[in-house]
């Protein structure tokens, strides 16, 4: 009743939000209790994005990775919908997170990629800025961008590096402000 009733905008996000995850894990628990998993070990319940308090602070946990939550406030919004496909990128870009990698997500146009990578930094509380290689974008403007994300913390998605010159790729990967 509460979902189907009239509410106001920012309290219809945040219903919905909350639906999104709390429908996730009810699959995720439903595929929990049908494969009898019991351990905290078991590699079903391992690939979840957990959360833990640890030492008066929030952590992270895929697998392997664990990261500090980055309590970043993205303002009330609403999350994307996952699915097992959504989670299989979310835990591949995890692992390359913690071997201190990035990710690359690849697939046709409109399939969630970009939504998927700002999906996972919003769940660890990082801002996460997307960059759209368009034409007037060169090197030192990326550079630029690249730098400022490595000040703030924040992660970066950049949108159609195709676009840009392959002669400029040399000048993004030097070190910012020396080109």
């Amino acid at each position: 009743e509460l979902v189907r009733g009239n509410l106001p905008t920012m309290q219809r996000t945040t219903l919905g939000a909350l639906v999104v995850i709390d429908v996730h894990a009810r699959d995720v628990l439903k595929d929990l209790v049908e494969n009898n998993i019991q351990s905290d070990m078991d590699f079903q319940w391992l690939c979840q994005l957990r959360y833990y308090w640890e030492n008066e602070d929030v952590r992270v946990r895929m697998i392997n990775t664990t990261v500090d939550y980055g309590y970043e406030y993205l303002g009330n919004s609403g999350r994307l919908v996952i699915t097992p496909l959504t989670d299989r990128c979310m835990l591949t870009l995890t692992q390359a997170l913690s071997m201190k990698l990035g990710g690359a997500p690849a697939g046709p146009a409109g399939t969630g990629k970009t939504e998927t990578v700002k999906d996972l930094a919003k769940a660890m509380g990082l801002l996460c800025m997307v960059t759209n290689c368009g034409e007037g974008m060169d090197y030192q403007s990326m550079g630029k961008e690249i730098f400022g994300l490595v000040q703030c913390g924040s992660w970066g998605c950049v949108e159609e590096l195709k676009r840009m010159r392959v002669s400029w790729v040399p000048g993004v990967n030097a070190k910012p402000g020396t080109t």
